[in-house]
C-alpha cells in the first residue's frame, strides 16, 4: 500500500507540473461542446459568403531558359562561378552587364510595367478588344464589401465642392497619376517573375482574373523582357551597324558620282587627243578607283557588322509556353473555411477557459 502511494506520487507531480492539467482542460471544454455550435455554424456561414464573395483567379506561367556569354569566356573558373549565379571578374559573364538575376527587378520597373498598358486583350467569353490599361480599370471583379465601401467613399466625394480634375489619357512613367500609380501596384501583385539561382531559368507567373488574358499576359510579358534584354545585349553592335550603313551609303554615293564624272568626261572627249585631256581622264579614273576601294572595304565591313549583330543577339529556349489554365489557382476555399473554423474554435475556448480561471495557467501566466 505504501509502495503504491510512493509509485503514484511521482505521476501526480508529473501532472501537475507547471500548474496546468490538461486532462481537466479537455474535460471542461468537452462540457461546454454545446456552446460550439453556435459560434461555428456562425463562422461557416461567415466563410462560406467571404470565400463566394472573393473573385475567381487564374495563374498562367512560362518557363524560358537565356542563352549566357559562356562562350566567350576566357576560363573556366568563371564558367563554373556562373552557374551559381556569382560573377568573378571579367571571365565568363564579364560583358554581361544584365544579368539574369537582374530580370525581374526588370519587370519591377515602371517603365517595363507601363509598356503593358496598350497591349489588346479579350476575354475569354468576349471578342470586343481593349487594352490592358481599361480592361484593369474597368473590367475587374470585386467584393461586394469593397464595392459598397468604394460607393460610399464616391458619395461622400461628390458632396465635397472639389475643383475638377483633368483626364489625363496619355502614360508618362516619369510622372504618374494616382490611377496610373494603382494599377502598376496591382500589376505588381499580378505579374511574378523568378529567376533559378543555379540553373538561371526564369519563371514569368501571371495571375489574372480571366484565364484567356492571363495566358495572353504571359505570352506578351515573356516577347517584352526577351524584346529589352535582345535590344540590350545588341545595342552596341547596332550602333556600329548603324554608323557604318551610313559611311557605306555614302560610299556609295561618291562612287557613283565618280563613276558618272569620269563618263561624262570621257563621252565629251573622245576625239581630242591632248596630253592635259588624257591627265584629266587619268585623274578621274584614279579618283574613281579610290570611291571604288573606299565602298569595297565599307561594303565588308558593313557585312561584319551585321554578322556581329546576330552574334550578339541571344537565344532563348522556351520550357513551357503559355497556355490557358484550366483549373482555378484562388482563392482557396477550404482553407478560408478552415481558417473561420480554427478562429472561431479558438476565441471560444478562450472564452470559456478564461470564466473557469484556466486560461492564465495554460498560457504560463499564473
Amino acid at each position: 500500500m505504501e509502495t503504491n502511494s510512493q509509485q503514484s506520487a511521482p505521476a501526480t507531480q508529473k501532472k501537475k507540473k507547471g500548474g496546468v492539467d490538461y486532462m481537466k482542460i479537455v474535460a471542461l471544454l468537452w462540457e461546454h461542446k454545446k456552446d460550439y455550435y453556435k459560434i461555428l455554424g456562425v463562422a461557416f456561414v461567415l466563410a462560406c459568403i467571404v470565400a463566394f464573395s472573393l473573385p475567381k483567379t487564374y495563374t498562367c506561367q512560362v518557363m524560358l531558359a537565356p542563352e549566357l556569354s559562356t562562350t566567350r569566356s576566357s576560363g573556366s573558373l568563371s564558367a563554373l562561378a556562373a552557374s551559381f549565379g556569382m560573377k568573378l571578374g571579367t571571365g565568363a559573364l564579364g560583358n554581361e552587364a544584365l544579368f539574369p538575376t537582374l530580370y525581374p527587378d526588370l519587370m519591377n520597373s515602371v517603365d517595363f510595367k507601363t509598356s503593358l498598358f496598350p497591349i489588346m486583350v479579350h476575354k475569354e467569353d468576349s471578342t470586343r478588344l481593349m487594352t490592358y490599361y481599361d480592361y484593369m480599370l474597368n473590367e475587374q471583379k470585386h467584393p461586394w464589401w469593397t464595392e459598397a465601401i468604394s460607393g460610399a467613399i464616391k458619395g461622400l466625394i461628390s458632396l465635397l465642392p472639389l475643383e475638377e480634375v483633368e483626364e489625363v489619357n496619355t502614360v508618362d512613367p516619369f510622372r504618374l497619376t494616382k490611377e496610373q500609380d494603382r494599377l502598376i501596384r496591382k500589376i505588381d501583385r499580378n505579374i511574378i517573375c523568378d529567376v533559378d539561382q543555379k540553373t538561371m531559368v526564369i519563371t514569368i507567373q501571371v495571375k489574372d482574373q480571366d484565364p484567356w488574358i492571363a495566358a495572353v499576359m504571359a505570352d506578351s510579358v515573356k516577347a517584352r523582357l526577351q524584346d529589352f534584354i535582345t535590344n540590350y545585349r545588341t545595342n552596341k553592335a547596332r550602333i556600329d551597324l548603324e554608323q557604318i550603313q551610313i559611311q557605306c551609303n555614302k560610299a556609295k554615293s561618291d562612287y557613283d558620282m565618280a563613276c558618272k564624272t569620269y563618263a561624262d568626261f570621257v563621252d565629251s572627249n573622245q576625239d581630242i587627243f591632248l596630253q592635259a585631256v588624257r591627265s584629266r581622264q587619268t585623274e578621274l579614273e584614279n579618283e574613281m578607283q579610290l570611291k571604288y576601294n573606299a565602298y569595297s572595304t565599307l561594303s565588308l565591313q558593313l557585312q561584319g557588322a551585321e554578322a556581329k549583330v546576330l552574334e550578339e543577339t541571344p537565344a532563348f529556349t522556351t520550357l513551357q509556353r503559355a497556355t490557358v489554365p484550366v483549373e482555378k489557382s484562388g482563392p482557396g476555399r477550404k482553407k478560408i473555411l478552415l481558417a473561420f473554423l480554427f478562429l472561431a474554435f479558438c476565441y471560444k475556448s478562450a472564452k470559456i477557459l478564461n470564466k473557469e480561471g484556466q486560461l492564465k495557467p495554460l498560457l504560463g501566466m499564473g
